[in-house]
């Protein structure tokens, strides 16, 4: 079975403003390979600074998400799964960039590693920070690929044990307008 992790940064609170992508693809319990790109959002305006880090000077001539997509379109061979901490919201970014910039949404489904960690690991918090501690994995939170990465690795983890990770495929997405 093969999944792409995946993590979005963004700029302001509209599902259309990613600013970093990071991506892990988990094949049958290790992560093989893993990508990165900031991304150049719609608005110059940055109200998450304070938590990722990111400026509009580090991303002003990064590539808009149509091309970064474009780079990410070899990823999405094979898999059967997206996967993400938190899936509802790194689903409507990605959908909402798909939208915003005219690029088909992809098909495979998402499972939600936060939903895992509940149901398989039993920890007082299950925030990517706690579910990486829980699993010594090393993470510098709210870097898009350091996120994808350690998303990666819960995956791998619960194929490893055996737990099915099938069980926390996310309900369909119903498209809501962007705030």
């Amino acid at each position: 079975m093969q999944v792409l992790a995946i993590d979005f940064e963004t700029a302001d609170k509209r599902s259309d403003s990613a600013c970093a992508l990071g991506l892990s693809v988990v094949v049958d319990g290790a992560v093989v390979d893993s990508w990165y790109s900031l991304i150049r959002p719609p608005r110059r305006d940055i109200l998450f600074s304070y938590i990722h880090g990111l400026y509009w000077d580090d991303v002003k001539d990064a590539p808009v998400f149509a091309d970064v997509w474009q780079e990410v379109t070899p990823y999405l061979d094979g898999i059967d799964y997206f996967a993400a901490h938190n899936a509802g919201f790194d689903r409507s970014v990605l959908y909402g960039c798909c939208r915003r910039f005219d690029v088909a949404r992809p098909l495979p489904p998402f499972i939600c590693t936060v939903q895992l960690a509940r149901r398989f690991l039993d920890l007082e918090r299950n925030n990517l920070a706690a579910v990486s501690d829980h699993l010594n994995i090393e993470l510098d939170h709210h870097h898009a690929l350091s996120d994808a990465l350690a998303c990666g690795e819960i995956i791998a983890h619960m194929q490893r044990e055996g737990h099915d990770i099938a069980s926390c495929v996310l309900k369909p997405y119903k498209d809501k307008p962007d705030a």
